[in-house]
């Protein structure tokens, strides 16, 4: 698949499914942008920009209904997403999203009032999610690869749900998505 191509089915799911909410103030695309501009605004490098943007891609490719968390089941939209963006970008890009739910288990018991900045749809995810990281599930967090990666990306996805936020639209994103293809 081309980058052209690629760019065109990342375009095509968040026009499919991009206007969901959620349970959030901002739709998926709005979440979407806001996570990745905050990301280049604080100067990640374009893999971590990419892993931000795309961070939810999972919510937009899967065919379960928009309010599936509050019929109590958790979609695992990490792997999902993690899983389809690795047919083109490396670990750099799928590692965070792979772990940014766990981030949010982690920070739950590593950052002082982290779950109480949580949304409501953030804490009910987080139920479904596992809950708060006990001690061991916290330090093999803490160990793994890309964990910091995923702590930042995590801090930005809670960052990104201001309505009204301006935000680059998805086409100013397109340099770096092609700059953060794996090669080959």
């Amino acid at each position: 698949m081309t980058a052209d191509e690629l760019l065109t089915q990342i375009q095509a799911a968040f026009d499919r499914r991009g206007r969901e909410t959620y349970g959030e103030g901002v739709n998926q695309t709005d979440h979407a942008l806001q996570a990745g501009w905050l990301a280049e605004q604080a100067g990640a490098p374009p893999s971590l920009v990419v892993a931000a943007l795309l961070h939810d891609v999972g919510h937009l490719i899967h065919d379960l209904p928009e309010d599936i968390a509050e019929q109590g089941i958790d979609t695992e939209h990490e792997s999902l997403g993690s899983a389809w963006l690795s047919r083109f970008f490396g670990p750099d890009v799928t590692e965070p999203v792979r772990l940014h739910v766990e981030a949010k288990r982690y920070l739950c018991v590593a950052e002082p009032g982290y779950f109480e900045r949580l949304s409501e749809a953030s804490i009910l995810s987080l139920k479904l999610q596992g809950g708060p990281h006990d001690a061991e599930e916290a330090k093999a967090f803490a160990a793994e690869p890309y964990a910091q990666a995923a702590v930042k990306l995590r801090h930005w996805d809670e960052e990104a749900k201001v309505v009204g936020m301006k935000t680059p639209a998805l086409a100013h994103f397109a340099p770096l998505i092609r700059a953060s293809l794996r090669a080959g």
